[in-house]
């Protein structure tokens, strides 16, 4: 059987759409998948036609891929299968929304809204169109993280009653965004560590002690929290303990932390240790930084057991000269940096006609969501309304 092709548009052009559309380029087959191939058909930038043109042309897309400089225009192209919202996190609701309401299936990057109430009214949406939806937390979809979840089912591990993750920066918010304006510290773009670094931890939380629990089992935790804010009333550190209830057991504990000026990797090595400890009575597995983007992991049983595995995206392969990364940072030569499982996750949703993931559908984005709501309502951490809001469409 051929493969089926699916046909991208990327909302926004920035660091994270740059990151996620080269590998969406990649062939696929370099990575074991041969039923779907990935293209670019269009993108829009709200800076202008003419950025989302050389965001095309950077990007190596097809000649035939149209640049848009109006998001309204972008999401009428009849020739978009599906659409990558790339925003900060504040623009998400209004971005997903704006791509339902033209009968566009979404993958939206995380965190997806700024609040549960707006997840909550994008499933409706989505429901109500059948409609593809699915919030791209990409660190569900490596081959680790699927590792891990295995692991602890399998019973390996014993009884897994706590983990500890963290995912922290360490940059100094001051010297790195002195204006203040940076989506990273500006309440205006819903910025902080929570959103955007604490959903990670939250991630590893959530997919040993939550998913890995049978589906009819599963109970929502409770959270104590502590915010650190910084200047602009955004958090710089957050800390997160939640309590799981369990069926027939007893609870199991998850902290969750995250930093802007702390540091999950101190001297870049992992000289300070595993970032994410997966704890059972049998031994535990330790998963080193970045977690966003795990390839290292260690385990560790009480009966001497070691062992050490590295998963390395694929990807052209060294020679290629092609590389991905994100910021400043650069993966090795030919080395995927490993968006294109959570793409391939959303193509085969499409082809398969699932409307949510396989590894992160509605209910437990919606959870994750609620629990960020009660942390910032426990310490009193608000955004500006025009953000919270329900309303659409709403001019950011």
């Amino acid at each position: 059987m051929a493969a089926k092709t699916i046909r991208w548009g990327i909302l926004s052009t920035g660091g994270i759409a740059q990151t996620f559309t080269r590998d969406l380029l990649v062939d696929p087959k370099t990575r074991g998948v041969d039923s779907i191939v990935h293209t670019v058909a269009a993108a829009a930038s709200s800076s202008g036609k003419a950025r989302a043109e050389a965001f095309l042309k950077d990007m190596k897309a097809p000649s035939s891929a149209k640049a848009y400089g109006s998001y309204e225009e972008f999401v009428k192209d009849p020739d978009v299968d599906i659409v990558y919202v790339a925003t900060p996190h504040s623009h998400h609701y209004q971005n997903a929304m704006l791509c339902l309401q033209a009968g566009k299936p979404v993958l939206c990057e995380k965190a997806f809204t700024t609040n549960a109430a707006q997840t909550k009214r994008l499933v409706q949406v989505a429901k109500e169109k059948n409609l593809f939806l699915m919030e791209a937390v990409w660190t569900r979809y490596f081959p680790l993280s699927i590792y891990c979840r295995e692991l602890v089912t399998s019973g390996r591990l014993g009884d897994v009653t706590r983990v500890f993750a963290d995912n922290s920066n360490s940059d100094y918010p001051e010297d790195k965004y002195p204006d203040d304006k940076h989506r990273m510290i500006n309440p205006e773009l819903a910025g902080g560590a929570l959103l955007d670094l604490g959903i990670y931890s939250l991630t590893w939380v959530f997919q040993i002690l939550y998913h890995t629990q049978p589906a009819e089992s599963r109970k929502r935790p409770s959270v104590s929290s502590s915010i650190q804010p910084y200047r602009t009333g955004a958090d710089e550190m957050t800390t997160m303990l939640l309590t799981f209830p369990r069926a027939g057991k007893g609870a199991a504990h998850g902290v969750a932390s995250t930093g802007i000026r702390t540091a999950s990797n101190t001297d870049g090595k992992n000289s300070n240790g595993p970032s994410v400890r997966i704890v059972g009575d049998k031994g535990e597995l330790q998963i080193f930084a970045p977690i966003y983007r795990p390839t290292k992991a260690r385990l560790v049983l009480s009966d001497g057991t070691i062992d050490e595995k590295d998963w390395f995206p694929p990807g052209p392969g060294k020679g290629s000269g092609w590389h991905n990364g994100f910021g400043n940072g650069q993966d090795p030569e030919g080395e995927g940096h490993g968006m294109f499982w959570e793409a391939d996750e959303a193509a085969m949703a499409l082809v398969e006609g699932r409307k949510e993931g396989k590894y992160l559908g509605y209910d437990e984005s919606i959870l994750i969501m609620e629990i960020m709501d009660e942390v910032r309502i426990q310490n009193n951490m608000k955004y500006p309304e025009k953000i919270e809001t329900l309303d659409f469409p709403v001019a950011l």
